[in-house]
């Protein structure tokens, strides 16, 4: 599937609508429900059956094959449009000392201290290759850097599958954030990360501020009911 990376600025005087940040987060909850569908993260099958809506007609998750994402992803969205929510399966946001196999050292999105322009930085503090536990899923769908600094520290965005030096999954130039008002901003195509898969979200910095930045990835956690709770 052809894959499209860019940022689409949030923050003040941004031209996005609430209606259209919903309906961002809407789909990356779609896209995570629909992977947990996959995993065996929850029961989605027989949350989303045939007829959910009490048309006769209507389709169920089990009815569409897995070939067809974006059928799927769609019939999950409209799904929870309606103020549903599948009954097998919680939603949060990540809690990096809990979630993750080896847990970073503060309860936080961080980066080390940026000594080096152009070298790539982990936004989980030390852990270069985090993990996800067993039964965890996290869909990531926007960005947040909390740092005053002008320039901003930091030009790219990197999502990479297989660990530090693994295959680039999606990267974007956040150089445009750094001309507004501030820094936030969602990803045109949410990221989804399955559980147990080494994976890394790096980035690469364009100010050697000698001190760490928060880069606060905005993200959905999916888990099976009853995991936790939050």
């Amino acid at each position: 599937m052809a894959s499209r990376n860019f940022i689409v600025y949030s923050g003040p005087g941004s031209s996005m609508t609430s209606s259209q940040q919903k309906e961002y987060k809407l789909n990356a909850l779609a896209a995570g429900l629909e992977r947990c569908a996959i995993k065996g993260i929850g029961d989605i099958n027989a949350d989303i059956p045939h007829g959910w809506d009490g048309n006769p007609n209507t389709l169920g998750i089990a009815d569409i094959p897995e070939s067809k994402k974006v059928d799927r992803v769609k019939l999950i969205h409209d799904f929870i449009l309606t103020g549903a929510w599948p009954k097998s399966v919680d939603q949060r946001e990540l809690a990096p000392l809990t979630d993750l196999v080896v847990a970073t050292a503060l309860d936080s999105w961080l980066t080390a201290a940026l000594a080096a322009v152009a070298a790539v930085y982990t936004c989980f503090q030390a852990v270069a290759a985090p993990q996800l536990l067993q039964g965890k899923l996290m869909v990531i769908y926007g960005i947040s850097i909390d740092d005053p600094s002008v320039p901003m520290p930091v030009s790219r965005l990197i999502f990479r599958k297989g660990g530090a030096a693994g295959n680039i999954q999606g990267q974007y130039d956040l150089e445009p954030l750094g001309v507004k008002q501030e820094y936030d901003g969602y990803l045109s195509e949410p990221q989804v990360i399955d559980f147990q898969d080494p994976f890394a979200i790096q980035v690469r910095c364009r100010f050697a501020s000698a001190v760490p930045c928060i880069v606060h990835l905005h993200n959905f956690l999916f888990e099976s009911t009853g995991l936790v709770v939050a």
